[in-house]
């Protein structure tokens, strides 16, 4: 990874200007420092096998079990009205286990647990994302003025059936003749998605008011390593019915009232996804997001409050579904419109990078080779390959600027303190030795978007979740190779021994330029400031990303070295001679840019001297 800063390219080598730089740059990285620190083995084959329903009852002792409602308490038999005769009863379990997952479901009408059976957490323990530990359900009505809960209730167990593979499981209260409430969980033998519909019949004057309230409260554990970065990339998502992705803060407590139709909302961790999808849209809602520092087992606690318009559910259209699964770009593009979304790719440019570079390489060397070190490699060789025009065209302007260097600084030489006439004379310089003074900047400037894309790419790859290489036990987290008895501010508490070598490569790769540069004084000594403040900020970032750029700054080495054996200065020198020759003589050829820029710094200098009289 080479961090050159355009500045380091453009020789108006003036004392104020580099004192200027120097002062901005510090800055810059200064508030990278802050943003970035503040806001900022395989699973063995599955064979596929039918889905497997069973059905027990659940313990007394459960976490899940609410209170027992006795048929004496008059209250809620008045509130609760012709449900009431189902607020007493047994809990019971239905767990139905998919190639993909384990989904345990209650009789009271929601689901109770869900296990990823692919995945584990950190400590290597069974990954579930809704437990009734961590997860409550209810589903608030309006029945004569008064609010109850439709999950509260004890509904009876239809037989488990099947349909095509797909295990259907379903609860139904029988109020009278004609007159039921009934949920519906269609599951299928694959994939992470769960059906789910809410039946009605002759409930249209029992239930008033205009909507229902799905309440979904999430107290989110910990599954990864890091739980400051964990917090850092959990969030809540939703998806407006206009076809508008929206979301709360990544960094800070946050809170949205939707006042118009959402399609979907999705709680986003930073490698897994649990969400409830709308078939025909609810109506708005409130959903947030919240953080107590305080508990180190919770990420965060996200809380959705939907609205079912009342009428899709006497029509029977209230149809929905569940998704609980990795948040990996390739299933999230089949769940739902915009639901891809959820993986944080960055803005464009670098979103487009990575959806139809990064991915799709990153993707075909995964099929062919297991250790995600070797694929991180051939990516990086990959990526500078494609690079490489851009790269010798850099190199290429940074020589013409080498063998500038003695003209230029014979310029300010004679020109002492005079800046505006010694930028002129530079600017007249360029154009007549047939320079462009930003040739060796601009390159570097559009190989960005590809640099930046690593940036988003590796700490959220879900692929490089627990895949150990050399002493990185997981790349999609940080290496450590020295815990620190105290943690440094910015820095850490820990050794990241990937970034301590790519700062060093990146230092020597500056070096190397810098020898190569005619840039003198402030602006010179902040070429190596850069690396180290890069340094601090990715020592907590994926091990995965460290290591690219360490190993791309190794090719570029290479690369530079192949460079230099077709790069011939005299041949370069007597080009601009002869350009020289052809301005002297009126033939060459004016650049327009260069033109509007000495255009501009004459109006500059004609304000300045209007300003002083």
């Amino acid at each position: 990874m080479s961090w050159c800063l355009c500045g380091k390219k453009i020789k108006l080598e003036t004392h104020i200007m580099d004192r200027n730089s120097a002062i901005g740059l510090t800055l810059i990285a200064v508030i990278l420092l802050l943003y970035f620190n503040f806001f900022a083995p395989s699973p063995a084959p599955v064979v596929d096998k039918p889905a497997q329903v069973t059905t027990t009852e659940t313990p007394k002792d459960s976490a899940i079990l609410r209170p027992q409602v006795r048929r004496s308490d008059s209250l809620l038999v008045r509130q609760y009205g012709s449900l009431s005769s189902f607020l007493t009863g047994e809990e019971t379990q239905t767990k139905v286990e998919t190639k993909d997952l384990v989904v345990t479901l209650s009789n009271r009408g929601f689901i109770r647990q869900v296990e990823l059976k692919h995945f584990k957490t950190y400590a290597q323990q069974p990954l579930f994302l809704a437990t009734p530990e961590t997860n409550s359900f209810s589903l608030m009505a309006q029945s004569e003025g008064k609010e109850i809960d439709l999950y509260r209730l004890f509904y009876k167990e239809q037989a488990p059936k099947k349909s095509s593979d797909t295990s259907v499981v379903s609860f139904v209260a029988s109020i009278g003749e004609g007159v039921f409430l009934k949920h519906t969980y269609s599951i299928p033998p694959t994939g992470y998605q769960i059906h789910y519909s809410i039946e009605s019949a002759g409930l249209e004057g029992m239930l008033t008011g205009q909507n229902l309230t799905f309440h979904w409260e999430d107290h989110i554990p910990l599954q990864e390593k890091d739980i400051k970065d964990s917090r850092s990339r959990t969030t809540v998502n939703y998806y407006l019915a206009k076809g508008e992705f929206d979301g709360l803060s990544d960094t800070d407590a946050d809170v949205d009232a939707i006042a118009e139709p959402v399609t979907w909302t999705a709680i986003r961790q930073k490698f897994f996804i649990s969400s409830i999808i709308a078939k025909n849209a609810f109506a708005g809602g409130e959903v947030s997001i919240a953080v107590n520092t305080q508990d180190s087992s919770t990420v965060k606690k996200a809380d959705l409050k939907l609205f079912i318009p009342k009428t899709d559910l006497v029509s029977n259209r209230s149809k929905f579904i569940y998704f609980f699964g990795p948040n990996d770009y390739s299933i999230l593009g089949t769940v739902a419109e915009g639901f891809s979304r959820n993986l944080p790719l960055g803005w464009p440019p670098v979103i487009w990078v990575n959806k139809f570079i990064i991915i799709p390489i990153f993707n075909f060397l995964e099929r062919y080779i297991g250790n995600y070190g070797i694929i991180i490699v051939l990516l990086v060789l990959f990526v500078k390959l494609l690079l490489t025009p851009l790269s010798y065209s850099s190199y290429m302007g940074m020589a013409k600027m080498k063998l500038l260097k003695p003209e230029l600084d014979a310029i300010k030489e004679k020109n002492g303190d005079n800046m505006t006439q010694t930028q002129q004379d530079q600017l007249k310089l360029y154009q007549q030795a047939g320079v462009n003074p930003f040739s060796g900047c601009i390159p570097l400037l559009l190989q960005m978007p590809i640099l930046f894309a690593m940036f988003y790419f590796f700490p959220v790859s879900i692929q490089l979740r627990q895949k150990h290489f050399l002493w990185a036990e997981d790349l999609s987290t940080y290496d450590s190779i020295l815990n620190l008895p105290l943690s440094i501010p910015f820095y850490g508490d820990h050794v990241s021994l990937f970034v301590l070598l790519m700062t060093a490569s990146t230092l020597v790769y500056t070096w190397q330029n810098n020898q190569i540069s005619s840039v003198q004084g402030p602006m010179k000594s902040m070429s190596y400031i850069m690396p180290v403040i890069f340094m601090f900020v990715l020592n907590n970032f994926s091990a995965g990303l460290s290591f690219y750029y360490f190993v791309s700054n190794l090719v570029t080495f290479g690369q530079q070295a192949i460079i230099r054996r077709f790069v011939d200065e005299p041949k370069i020198k007597q080009i601009m001679e002869n350009n020289r020759r052809k301005a002297a003589a009126g033939a060459g050829k004016k650049s327009s840019f260069m033109a509007k820029l000495q255009d501009a710094m004459k109006a500059s200098e004609e304000a300045r001297k209007k300003a002083k009289g």
